[in-house]
């Protein structure tokens, strides 16, 4: 294979895969708890036998934005914002322990508290399960209170607390599933000094000009990789007449 259409076919893939990641973000920019994913290109030699040869640019993810994104007034109860630094504790699917941001919180028919893609919330023992209540609070620290249905206005009884963490960002990563998890596969202790609103949720931190600009700068360098190829072609083509002159 021609080295110059090598070069521009893996230009071309690299940039795909860089589009891909921009799109995503920008596909939950209105997705409560959202974190912006980074992409970033390196020079990478390809291995194979003999010495390493043909150096390319190849996209990778290179972590996670974790500043916060801007908070939205709702009046829900049951919407939580973390303030500062922090995350909300929940059951991941395959039953291990996860953080996230998205604090926009709902009870299930089962009395079970569950995030609004439907993981359950962890509070002190485990899952936070609550029993028919006429009004549910959050308080600053994550405690759960309810009213119980025809008890007095004031008649609050606490129940559990969410648990909140603060683990080193260093040691935190955006799963697969697009949950936090711990690099060293360990659990975060509990933090008593995160705090949160409620009645408000954070929305995603992608700025959204940004990402649209990013992804039209990509779509021009994948054309120019194109035509790097066609141009390629062309000279390979010129090139068999030439030959056959001969």
């Amino acid at each position: 294979m021609d080295k110059a259409l090598f070069i521009a076919m893996s230009g071309a893939k690299q940039n795909m895969l860089a589009q891909s990641a921009h799109a995503n973000n920008l596909a939950n920019v209105n997705t409560t708890g959202f974190k912006e994913d980074f992409t970033q290109a390196r020079s990478m030699p390809i291995f194979g036998e003999g010495l390493p040869t043909r150096a390319y640019s190849m996209t990778e993810n290179p972590g996670t934005n974790f500043e916060s994104g801007p908070l939205i007034q709702t009046g829900n109860s049951l919407d939580i914002a973390v303030k500062g630094e922090g995350w909300i504790a929940i059951q991941a699917e395959d039953g291990t322990e996860a953080y996230t941001r998205a604090g926009d919180l709902k009870v299930d028919v089962n009395g079970q508290l569950r995030t609004g893609r439907g993981s359950p919330v962890l509070g002190n023992g485990g899952p936070i399960v609550l029993p028919p209540a006429a009004t549910v609070e959050i308080g600053a620290d994550g405690t759960i209170s309810i009213r119980a249905i025809g008890s007095e206005a004031n008649a609050l009884t606490v129940l559990d607390r969410i648990k909140l963490v603060k683990p080193e960002l260093s040691n935190v990563f955006k799963d697969a599933d697009g949950l936090m998890r711990l690099q060293d596969g360990s659990n975060a202790p509990l933090d008593a000094t995160i705090k949160v609103a409620s009645g408000t949720l954070e929305s995603s931190n992608v700025n959204a000009v940004s990402a649209l600009v990013n992804m039209i700068e990509l779509q021009r360098k994948y054309e120019m990789q194109v035509k790097m190829m066609k141009s390629a072609d062309d000279n390979s083509a010129a090139s068999a007449r030439l030959l056959q002159f001969n």
